[in-house]
């Protein structure tokens, strides 16, 4: 009787080990969901605070609503702007106008900085050469540019996308560069020995490596190339977002100013958005444990 209650109860434990980690599975994802419901909560109770602040500190004058403006009159700018439009036309073509420029910019930079990057991290006889003059472009105030490429191209896109691209090529230049370097000298060995030629080598091997480095950068890049447009379009555009900050100013219309901020705020953080889900659903085998499988 008792040498057959040993297998029997051999048997159960290892049934019962599966649940007790399928437990622990589910209670770390409820308290994920819970921690990010938290967060969120968190967040929009703290805009809540600052905007009623804001608004309050206005009303009653504790700072000027001239200068500062209030929450309200803001979110009445937007609405008038979304329901009868700009001087230069409707809201949606001033934010298409402004995004237009920015993407553009940002893909041309975004591509010059990789395709440099990457040659200069695999020679480094190019590297050597053009090292020093990559810092000293690097060095100059590059927001100073916009008025140069107004004067050479004149108050249409092209002086936006000019400014966005100068803005936008070195942040991802260097990632590119650092990650050319830093691509595992056992990979490129082994990719040699079984006789890849170094155009393989680069596309197959270097460039895969030093992606996380690129997207890295990419979400601070797009940001510039907000910048590299607005500051074109508010020096002289026309139509565009920047081009309506230019006008709130010069009518002392902090409202409008600042109901611009917002709308570019809010693109931003779209394009964000897109790009952070564009990198999770890249880079989805990072979440794989490696070990699983053994």
């Amino acid at each position: 009787m008792s040498h057959e209650s040993i297998p029997s109860g051999s048997a159960v434990a290892p049934v019962a080990a599966p649940k007790r980690a399928t437990g622990r599975t589910e209670a770390r994802a409820r308290a994920a969901r819970h921690r990010k419901l938290l967060v969120l909560a968190v967040r929009v109770l703290l805009l809540a605070v600052v905007l009623a602040a804001w608004e309050l500190m206005a009303r009653h004058k504790i700072i000027d609503p001239f200068n500062f403006s209030m929450p309200s009159k803001i979110w009445d700018q937007i609405v008038q702007w979304t329901a009868h439009g700009t001087a230069q036309g409707s809201l949606g073509e001033q934010i298409w106008y402004t995004l237009y420029e920015a993407l553009f910019g940002w893909i041309i930079g975004v591509t010059g900085g990789v395709a440099l990057g990457i040659a200069l991290g695999r020679v480094r006889f190019l590297a050597d050469v053009l090292g020093p003059y990559i810092k000293i472009l690097n060095a100059l105030p590059r927001i100073v540019l916009a008025p140069i490429f107004l004067i050479w191209f004149g108050l249409g896109p092209a002086s936006k996308v000019a400014s966005a691209v100068v803005l936008v090529f070195f942040p991802v230049f260097f990632n590119a560069f650092q990650g050319a370097r830093e691509v595992d000298r056992n990979l490129v060995a082994n990719a040699r020995i079984l006789g890849a030629s170094n155009r393989r080598v680069t596309l197959q091997v270097v460039v895969p490596s030093a992606t996380s480095w690129i997207f890295t950068s990419l979400h601070v890049s797009f940001g510039f190339a907000l910048i590299g447009a607005i500051v074109g379009e508010y020096i002289g555009a026309e139509k565009g977002i920047g081009l309506l900050v230019s006008v709130s100013q010069g009518a002392l219309n902090s409202a409008g100013v600042y109901a611009a901020m917002v709308v570019l705020a809010v693109v931003a953080l779209v394009a964000e958005g897109l790009l952070t889900f564009a990198e999770r659903r890249l880079f989805r085998w990072k979440a794989v444990d490696p070990g699983a499988g053994g």
